[in-house]
């Protein structure tokens, strides 16, 4: 336990227009400030152009809405199965090809 206790870490991000400190693995930390930033540049954007328009919590749900949309576009770009298939039938018709 004490091995665990040395690779966690207690860091203070700022989050927007909010404080708060979150417990992380050593290897996490720049993950975690790099989320805050990108959650706190994505508010900044929304709140500039709906300035007046919109409150903290509507800012905050689009946010929200906009980091998500852009992990799942990520999530189909990274899907390797159809690529994967592909290989494996490419695979079979060389080894086919080969036999005869």
């Amino acid at each position: 336990m004490e091995e665990e206790n040395k690779d966690t870490l207690h860091i203070r991000l700022h989050v927007y227009d909010t404080d708060m400190t979150v417990n992380c693995s050593r290897e996490d930390e720049a993950y975690y400030r790099k989320a805050a930033k990108l959650i706190t540049d994505t508010v900044n954007a929304y709140a500039q152009v709906y300035s007046g328009h919109k409150g903290k919590e509507d800012l905050l749900k689009m946010a929200l809405i906009d980091i998500a949309l852009r992990f799942e576009k990520n999530e189909d770009r990274n899907d390797t199965i159809p690529f994967m298939q592909t290989i494996t039938k490419l695979t079979s018709e060389i080894e086919t090809a080969l036999k005869k």
